[in-house]
């Protein structure tokens, strides 16, 4: 396992797909930002910013700090392996910590509680803490109610009293979040926003989708289901093989925007759906950032859309300005990773102006595909027939059409597809519980654009 330096951290780049050809009168330009990173050791100055550093070396702050919480509601002994599952996956995901990595298990019910290493701090990762947090983890139990929002405060507690650039939070929960109020849960998550990231995993079908989802869409995580409980050690381990892999954190996009030029959205597209648009903080005039989490060896794509004043045929203006930016750490001013240019072009081409970027028209695709599931089974559950079927009918024309397989034969569970291109659909009769929450969950992950 590599130890990161100053010097080897991810080298970023940033590609622009847009068509820049407006007509006579046209206002909104559309682009959709690649953003990559990619491989350590390639950038040819200092980096003096949120990234990774070397954990293992004695001395030195810890690389990452990760703390993991498990639900220890009295529902977890129903049935009695569930809460069986939950210890073994937690002792797997130990077990991928990176040495030098510091860590702690938090036991969740209507309080949270310490498990490992506790009084308040981290435990630093090696042969033996891993060896007594797993003699620990034996010792959970079942019982109590489920109030999350006080798992997330004390994991930002013990999150913030490490000096780790990568700070995250895995969170595993078998049921609703009843034991505290929805504001409760949402002020807690308004508070760690930004401090630390959060996958969020629902074990069974007792949870609710939309609290799973909406902790990791806030903490800038993923969300996922996992429905047989035998199945948490491996998801645990993907999970924690995923935060392990993290070497720059508190990356944003930032927008630099013309004076007349305004933004109306920005969307991460790939590789699932998130709305950034009202998470902008002002960074500078006409500047604002977009939060993104932290990086590892990937690429994302982001859906820009800004409307530009008026102008006349043969015009033509920078419409926005895209970095890439973390924090620095010794104080200084922010470091800037990439950047690429959005443009427009007014033009009599009638041709030029009407052509839709492929790009553009793919994630714009996406991004209804996972709107109209949504509503889909949100009119199922309510009853009403004729708008589930016209929606999910919808959705299942955009998947095909998009080659998105891996929905494709998530909506063929809970409809009988008759005809994939007009998105002619049956309701099914009866759909498995199951079913319809992993569509439910994974209605926001999207395909990439096909080359």
């Amino acid at each position: 396992m590599a130890n990161f330096s100053k010097s080897t951290v991810p080298q970023f780049s940033v590609e622009v797909y847009q068509n820049e050809f407006l007509p006579e009168g046209g206002r909104e330009v559309n682009a959709i930002v690649t953003v990559t990173s990619t491989g350590g050791g390639t950038l040819g100055v200092p980096f003096t910013g949120a990234a990774a550093s070397p954990s293992s070396i004695p001395g030195r702050s810890p690389a990452a700090a990760v703390v993991i919480m498990v639900d220890c509601s009295g529902s977890m002994d129903y049935p009695p392996t569930k809460m069986r599952n939950a210890r073994d996956a937690t002792a797997a995901a130990v077990d991928t910590l990176r040495d030098g990595v510091a860590f702690a298990v938090v036991g969740g019910t209507h309080l949270a509680r310490e498990v490992y290493p506790g009084n308040g701090r981290l435990a630093t990762a090696d042969a033996k803490s891993r060896a007594e947090a797993k003699e620990a983890l034996r010792k959970l139990s079942a019982g109590g109610g489920t109030a999350i929002g006080t798992w997330l405060r004390l994991a930002d507690r013990l999150l913030g009293a490490a000096d780790a650039p990568i700070r995250h939070g895995i969170l595993l929960t078998d049921g609703r979040n009843e034991h505290e109020s929805p504001e409760d849960l949402q002020a807690a998550l308004q508070a760690c926003a930004g401090r630390f990231t959060c996958d969020a995993r629902g074990v069974g079908t007792d949870w609710e989708v939309k609290e799973v989802t909406g902790i990791a869409s806030a903490l800038l995580g993923t969300a996922d289901i996992v429905a047989d409980p035998a199945n948490l050690a491996a998801d645990f381990t993907q999970m924690m093989e995923n935060a392990m892999g993290k070497e720059v954190a508190d990356v944003a996009l930032r927008l630099w925007n013309p004076v007349g030029v305004e933004i109306k959205f920005v969307k991460q597209v790939a590789p699932t759906v998130e709305d950034l648009t009202d998470r902008r903080t002002q960074s500078g005039p006409r500047a604002g950032d977009y939060p993104t989490g932290s990086w590892g060896d990937e690429s994302r794509d982001y859906h820009v859309c800004v409307q530009v004043p008026q102008a006349q045929i043969g015009q033509e203006m920078l419409a926005a300005r895209v970095s890439l930016v973390v924090p620095d750490r010794e104080g200084g001013p922010a470091q800037t990773l990439s950047q690429g240019l959005v443009r427009a072009v007014w033009t009599d081409d009638m041709a030029a102006s009407t052509s839709i970027n492929p790009q553009v028209a793919h994630y714009t695709g996406q991004a209804e595909l996972a709107q109209v599931i949504q509503q889909g089974l949100d009119a199922r559950k309510s009853g009403d027939v004729d708008g589930a079927t016209a929606k999910l009918g919808r959705a299942v024309q955009l998947a095909a059409a998009s080659g998105n397989a891996d929905t494709a034969k998530l909506l063929a569970k809970v409809v009988d597809v008759v005809d994939e291109v007009t998105g002619t659909v049956r309701l099914k009769a009866k759909v498995a519980e199951a079913d319809e929450m992993t569509l439910e969950t994974r209605s926001t992950k999207t395909v990439r654009v096909k080359k």
